[in-house]
């Protein structure tokens, strides 16, 4: 890996002055005056600090839960000897998703690199015990000072604060560490004002002259022969194919190449359930999966394993699949409670970059989790993914595209979004950890019941529990409804608003003074008279008549679930059927198979689905 000029990479040692005589203050000491008190002890600029901070976690605590890199309190104190696993994702489901050529996966164990142990350096500065930088936040500030403080001093001191900003995530690439300087300096050009989740407001003011000590656009990395990377001048990234080549079976791996320009219509986020390190090393695996990029937590650093134009197996859906880019982020669906401000930042850029490109709106029926990605037939529905889970946050991120999710003008508005606020909403899940209980933490999803009441089961879905009840995982999508997702209003009752989901109403708590949704504008769909009730499909595929001589039909194959009469959903897209058949390595006989039948997306439940345009009519909202 390249490394700044000048940075010393040596293991962790000791300052040889002794740390600061220091006593911890009482839990619950104002965050805000612990950054002015270890600013001042370590001799950090004060900006500086609080900078450093915010792109790590926004000032959060996060109740000394760790981030998805094992990253701890308001300055990501990461625990290098945390257990990390190997593997990305589970074996289950046919991330290529089409079931002409089945595919599955070779897992391989691959052990991820620890990390930097950046929480024990900076206990051995502090002469602070770690378990006491996990849960104090002025604890966790004052060992970030030292750390910055420990780094400036390696890199040669000086007045310039830049060199010791760009180590603080960990010793990466040049342009990793650049890129984290750089927004870490334009924090404090802007400034921020939060509140932080102890409800503590913390303000940085502006300061609009600052400038760097280093100037200039993070590195484009590539090797001799790389494609270069295709992604936005903010951002730092690099090329790591992933492997293209036959394999032994006859077949070949892990992606489809595509001559031309596709037709993208969705970019699917996901998280990876294990380390930047181990996803960059699993991709060149041509027994495995591919995606097109990957994000680091720890600096937002971005590594792009294929061209855009190139087709992923990553979303379990080959009609997704062939129409959508596939971004991966490092991290747990539930093992970490929270992803870093650096991370969401350079996936936003990148995400607003290539939805520019390819001309993809900015909303929830394009910009899509790989939790709502349907499945492909009714044998497929309930082995689909759940990432990244309730724990993304999509209201911070769509302000991050520039998108936020606001109400509609009109009060009376026939569909709602979702919008809980994410600092406070934390509903109950199971399923986090062996105990059973997930710790509180901040959500973006809400529970929705089969009636006005919390002692209410939960709705039901027929595809994914066809025997059994919903239940309250962490992994189960079957009841749940997330922030930026727009639904068709179906009643109100009290503190209680119901909503059409999976052909039933499912009701949600909505209380006036602390609303988890927001009026909304936008077509809805409903089944034509004499249509219903209307079949649902998980993908857009054209009728039979429309392949030609030599290229087999693809079945258009009816999910288990229906739309009945009088019941309205929200329309993300309408677009002509169609199928990309691809001919393996053979890229000059790939064929895109366009049919009459159009189809439209609808928010049926937690996933997308489709409707037969010809089965429903369109109103307004």
């Amino acid at each position: 890996m390249r490394r700044l000029p000048g940075i010393a990479f040596a293991a962790a040692l000791t300052l040889a002055a002794p740390a600061p005589v220091w006593q911890a203050p009482p839990y619950g000491t104002p965050l805000r005056e612990a950054f002015t008190l270890a600013a001042r002890e370590y001799g950090v600029p004060e900006r500086v600090l609080l900078a450093v901070s915010y792109m790590e976690s926004r000032w959060d605590a996060n109740r000394g839960l760790p981030s998805v890199a094992g990253g701890y309190g308001p300055m990501h104190l990461v625990d290098g000897q945390a257990v990390t696993t190997g593997g990305h994702r589970d074996a289950e489901g046919d991330p290529r998703g089409d079931e002409s050529r089945p595919y599955r996966v070779m897992i391989r164990d691959v052990t991820p690199t620890p990390p930097e142990d950046t929480l024990r350096r900076a206990a051995e500065l502090t002469g602070t015990d770690p378990d006491v930088l996990r849960t104090d936040p002025a604890a966790n500030v004052r060992a970030g000072a030292a750390l910055l403080a420990d780094h400036h001093r390696r890199l040669g001191g000086g007045a310039g604060w830049y060199a010791a900003v760009a180590r603080y995530p960990g010793p990466g690439e040049t342009g990793a560490g650049r890129a984290f300087a750089d927004a870490v300096y334009a924090t404090m050009r802007t400034g921020a004002t939060r509140v932080t989740d102890t409800g503590e407001r913390i303000v940085l003011p502006p300061t609009p002259g600052l400038a760097p000590a280093e100037t200039g656009t993070p590195a484009l990395r590539r090797m001799p022969g790389a494609v270069t990377p295709d992604c936005p001048r903010e951002i730092s990234c690099e090329w790591i194919p992933a492997a293209y080549r036959r394999t032994r079976n006859g077949g070949h791996g892990n992606h489809d190449r595509y001559d031309g320009r596709r037709q993208i219509d969705y970019i699917v986020i996901h998280d990876g359930e294990t380390s930047y390190d181990a996803m960059t090393r699993l991709v060149k695996n041509p027994d495995y999966l591919s995606w097109h990029y990957t994000v680091r937590s720890a600096d937002g650093y971005v590594a792009q394993h294929l061209r855009c134009d190139d087709i992923g197996w990553h979303a379990g859906n080959w009609y997704f699949n062939s129409r959508s880019i596939g971004i991966e982020h490092e991290g747990y669906l539930a093992k970490g409670a929270w992803f870093t401000e650096a991370m969401y930042q350079a996936s936003a850029r990148l995400v607003a970059y290539l939805a520019g490109r390819y001309d993809i709106p900015l909303d929830r029926a394009h910009i899509l989790g790989h939790d709502n990605v349907p499945g492909t037939t009714p044998q497929t529905v309930r082995g689909m993914h759940q990432d990244p889970g309730p724990y993304w946050d999509w209201a911070h991120y769509f302000e991050l595209l520039g998108h936020p999710l606001t109400a509609a003008r009109n009060r009376d508005a026939r569909s709602v979004i979702i919008r809980p606020d994410y600092a406070v909403n934390q509903p109950y899940f199971t399923g986090c950890a062996s105990s059973g209980d997930c710790p509180p933490r901040s959500a973006a999803s809400v529970w929705l019941h089969s009636a006005p009441s919390e002692e209410a089961p939960l709705v039901r879905d027929v595809g994914r529990h066809p025997d059994d009840d919903s239940t309250y995982s962490v992994y189960d999508h079957a009841a749940r409804a997330s922030t930026g997702q727009r639904y068709a209003l179906a009643g109100r009752e009290g503190d209680w608003t119901a909503i059409w989901y999976l052909g039933q109403k499912a009701w949600f708590h909505d209380p006036a003074d602390a609303p988890v949704s927001v009026p909304a504008s936008g077509r809805l769909v409903t089944p034509k008279p004499g249509r219903s009730p209307v079949r649902l499909y998980g993908r857009a595929y054209p009728e039979a008549s429309a392949y030609p001589r030599g290229v087999s039909a693809q079945q258009v194959v009816p999910l288990q679930y229906s739309l009945p009469a009088g019941q309205f959903y929200s329309l993300g897209l309408t677009t002509r059927s169609s199928y990309l058949r691809s001919a393996a390595t053979a890229t000059v006989r790939h064929r895109v198979v366009r049919g009459d039948a159009r189809y439209r997306q609808i928010q049926f439940g937690h996933r997308v689905m489709f409707v037969r345009a010809a089965d429903v009519q369109v109103v307004s909202s």
